[in-house]
């Protein structure tokens, strides 16, 4: 577990599994008495086709497009387009709140789409250096797209790399995981 004011980081595959292990790690440190806040990034599909991705506010419920496909202005990764004024009215705001109000920071994904645009990148690298703790889930290929942020990721925390073999194992051990964060964040149930 890291140390105070680092990161739990999960990496793996598309579609291995990262986000349940991430939603079910909040789950719990809420069940705890964690106050956590942040971003998620759920896929949208129409007709079982994956369409797009929502940026939702953990502690709002607030939500926009992240990115979708279609003819849209924003920068584009692969066949999505993002959405920026979605991603600065949610997905900024979502990352200021958590930073002065709640235990813990929590984003799914720091990824390409959420990396380009410039606002949102920056309040991920603000969150990252607060000293607060931190749970994410990191692109794979974040080493070769951002350097720089994934410098600071490794630096200010551990790495886990979710796996079809280990995805079960680390969804049981949710409540253990969530516990360790609680404790370094200093936050939870008084006992």
């Amino acid at each position: 577990m890291p140390s105070r004011g680092g990161g739990f980081y999960l990496t793996g595959a598309p579609g291995v599994g990262k986000s349940t292990v991430f939603m079910r790690i909040v789950e719990e440190l809420r069940k705890i008495g964690c106050s956590v806040g942040g971003i998620h990034a759920p896929e949208v599909r129409v007709g079982g086709v994956r369409v797009g991705f929502m940026i939702v506010d953990l502690h709002t419920g607030a939500r926009g497009w992240l990115a979708r496909v279609g003819d849209f202005k924003g920068p584009r990764v692969g066949k999505y387009v993002v959405i920026i004024d979605d991603v600065l009215n949610v997905g900024v705001p979502a990352l200021e709140r958590a930073l002065t109000g709640m235990d813990i920071i929590a984003v799914d994904e720091i990824g390409p789409m959420e990396l380009a645009v410039p606002m949102l990148r920056s309040s991920i690298i603000k969150c990252i250096e607060s000293g607060k703790l931190y749970l994410a889930v990191v692109h794979r290929g974040l080493r070769d797209r951002d350097p720089e942020v994934y410098r600071l990721l490794s630096s200010r925390g551990s790495i886990v790399e979710v796996t079809v073999e280990n995805r079960g194992r680390l969804l049981a051990s949710a409540v253990d995981v969530a516990r360790r964060i609680s404790h370094e964040a200093g936050c939870g149930r008084r006992g």
